[in-house]
């Protein structure tokens, strides 16, 4: 049995576009916006028309540089996660958003953030 196609909006459908030279670009519906994974790799977040790169110590240091913001997904709480926002320049540059995805699927590797698989009951 087939799975349903699952709609994206315009913006996911960039991002996706963008992303493909990377490899295997597949977003997940979560919590009122998207997850985008790299070969099974958890790379970036959608949330509205924003997107957000996983960092770490190895890619932190650009986001400083562009005054990128760390990703709240609560506006009334102080938690951050270790999402930055892609600066707009970046977002619209096609090389620079694929080595900057690059370095945010490094960040996630070192992190351990993969897809989880379902498991099959036999």
């Amino acid at each position: 049995m087939d799975k349903p196609l699952i709609r994206h909006d315009g913006f996911v459908e960039f991002v996706v576009e963008q992303l493909a030279p990377l490899g295997e670009v597949r977003p997940r519906r979560m919590f009122g916006g998207w997850g985008v994974y790299v070969d099974d790799v958890f790379i970036a977040i959608v949330a509205g028309d924003t997107l957000w790169f996983k960092v770490d110590d190895g890619n932190r240091a650009d986001y400083d540089a562009a005054g990128a913001p760390a990703f709240r997904p609560f506006a009334d709480r102080e938690m951050v996660m270790s999402y930055r926002e892609v600066p707009a320049d970046v977002l619209d540059d096609r090389i620079a958003i694929v080595e900057w995805a690059r370095k945010a699927m490094e960040a996630a590797r070192r992190s351990g953030t993969k897809r989880r698989t379902k498991r099959r009951s036999d």
